[in-house]
């Protein structure tokens, strides 16, 4: 029987990629093998819930030898659809979006920002890296030439909703949003907010001052 990711737990997914951040720094650090204890003690978790969430895709590990780093990597990147390049559509160079252009670890994990979108006529023309920004105005018919399935969002709360429904329309199918705001998206199409005053919001709550 093929597993289907609607069949498994969100919360199990969200794990899953915990686990695989954190395998990727043990590889980094040269560990070839490692254990579900090992796992547990960095993550705050337990081994049983490691297993039980690996359990869900098949065995992985021996018992008694622990697991293959390298392969286990592997192995994951491909249940998490992380096993090829994703090509990304920017939309917005100020901070934020600045930073995510310069940010070598994203292509490293298999996301290649491949246009860059802007309103403003100070970027429109100027290159980042190998990315020319492109006038936002041509984003529709720029987005069906590339192929592009994915983009970011990284423009100011006014301007998201209309961005992200011009992104829909050139057949986007998964946004990463972060504007701090709610948007209007079909069911269809996949949105992930990234809102950091809200995070930040989070981490004070359970501090004590």
């Amino acid at each position: 029987m093929t597993l289907k990711h609607e069949d498994v737990p969100e919360e199990t997914m969200e794990r899953m990629l915990a686990y695989l951040r954190e395998l990727d720094c043990i590889w980094r650090e040269g560990k070839v093998k490692f254990s579900s204890q090992t796992l547990a003690k960095v993550l705050h978790t337990n081994p049983a819930q490691i297993r039980k969430d690996f359990s869900y895709f098949g065995e992985f590990g021996t018992r008694g030898v622990g697991y293959d780093t390298k392969q286990l990597i592997r192995e994951l990147r491909a249940i998490l659809n992380l096993d090829r390049t994703w090509r990304l559509a920017l939309i917005g160079v100020g901070n934020i979006g600045s930073a995510l252009l310069r940010n070598p670890e994203l292509k490293r994990q298999g996301f290649d920002i491949v246009l860059a979108f802007d309103n403003s006529s100070r970027r429109i023309g100027k290159k980042l890296g190998n990315i020319m920004v492109e006038d936002v105005s041509h984003l529709r018919d720029r987005i069906r030439e590339e192929g592009v399935q994915l983009a970011v969002i990284a423009t100011p709360v006014e301007c998201a909703q209309d961005t992200a429904d011009a992104l829909i329309q050139a057949g986007i199918k998964g946004l990463l949003c972060f504007a701090p705001c709610h948007l209007d998206i079909p069911d269809e199409v996949r949105i992930v907010p990234i809102d950091i005053p809200m995070a930040l919001g989070k981490l004070v709550y359970h501090m004590e001052v």
